[in-house]
């Protein structure tokens, strides 16, 4: 099974967290992960990449689990320089969530690869997912749980994907030129959401997924991934709500959730390694 990742080192406690997640999921199984990051800087900002240290840890995982997994980091600066995204460089989000956007560049990318944010926990097996048909499908995902209401792109009454886990068929990608699309979109129109907002208006082979295998809101009995997104909560008041996986201690408080102690006590003994 292929997993990609991307981000800078603040990227480094949420890939670790799903990377356990998928350890405990998957149960020994093959996994290569590919985690794309670069050396960035702005007029505000100097960005640091995902750490070779932190990488070396996360390998040490996934080939304890099985010695035939993986990890690679790739340094993908040279590409962003390239054609960087630049109507879109003043967004709250951050240029390393637009990588994926790189993928059709790198060699090392495989043919089917999961894109998954960092900020995800799995919760079950992958595989019926994974090994879906993906003829004629540039990529899979799930319906955005609010931006479906807000967002409309093709004649379907829900048809704006959540970026957040996507399925990659790259070959399709490639003939298409979807990524290289977007890339070009990026570079002239500033958007709101930028490269979710560029991904639904230009692909045009994308298949929807159920909700289980990328639940934004609330754990449910089936929930396979479950995607620590802002949320909007209306009771008592109106509000966003924003609980990340590595803030532990709100994941209780806040969310109510034990769910996943035993990876999030994990994760709290590596910690101090990253």
């Amino acid at each position: 099974m292929n997993i990609m990742f991307c981000g800078d080192h603040n990227a480094e406690r949420g890939v670790l967290i799903a990377v356990l997640s998928l350890l405990k999921a998957e149960q020994g199984k093959e996994l290569h992960v590919y985690i794309l990051t670069m050396r960035a800087k702005s007029k505000t900002k100097h960005y640091r990449p995902f750490s070779k240290h932190a990488a070396a840890l996360i390998r040490s995982l996934l080939t304890a689990a099985n010695p035939n997994s993986s990890l690679d980091l790739i340094d993908c600066t040279l590409n962003f320089i390239q054609e960087p995204p630049t109507a879109n460089m003043g967004t709250r989000f951050t240029p390393y969530a637009m990588l994926r956007l790189y993928a059709d560049q790198l060699e090392a990318i495989p043919d089917r690869v999961l894109y998954l944010d960092d900020d995800v926990i799995i919760r079950r097996p992958l595989d019926d997912f994974y090994q879906q048909d993906l003829t004629g499908t540039e990529l899979v995902g799930v319906l955005d749980y609010f931006g479906r209401f807000f967002f409309h792109n093709q004649k379907k009454a829900f048809d704006y994907i959540n970026s957040g886990v996507l399925l990659l068929n790259m070959p399709e990608i490639k003939r298409t030129r979807l990524f290289a699309r977007v890339r070009r979109l990026m570079e002239f129109k500033k958007m709101f959401l930028p490269d979710q907002t560029a991904i639904n208006k230009l692909a045009k082979e994308k298949r929807f997924a159920p909700r289980r295998y990328n639940e934004q809101y609330r754990l449910q009995e089936d929930t396979v991934i479950q995607h620590f997104t802002t949320t909007f909560r209306f009771f008592p008041y109106f509000r966003t709500q924003t609980v990340k996986p590595w803030d532990v201690d709100r994941v209780h408080s806040v969310l109510g959730l034990h769910e996943y102690d035993d990876i999030l006590n994990q994760f709290l003994e590596l910690e101090p390694q990253l």
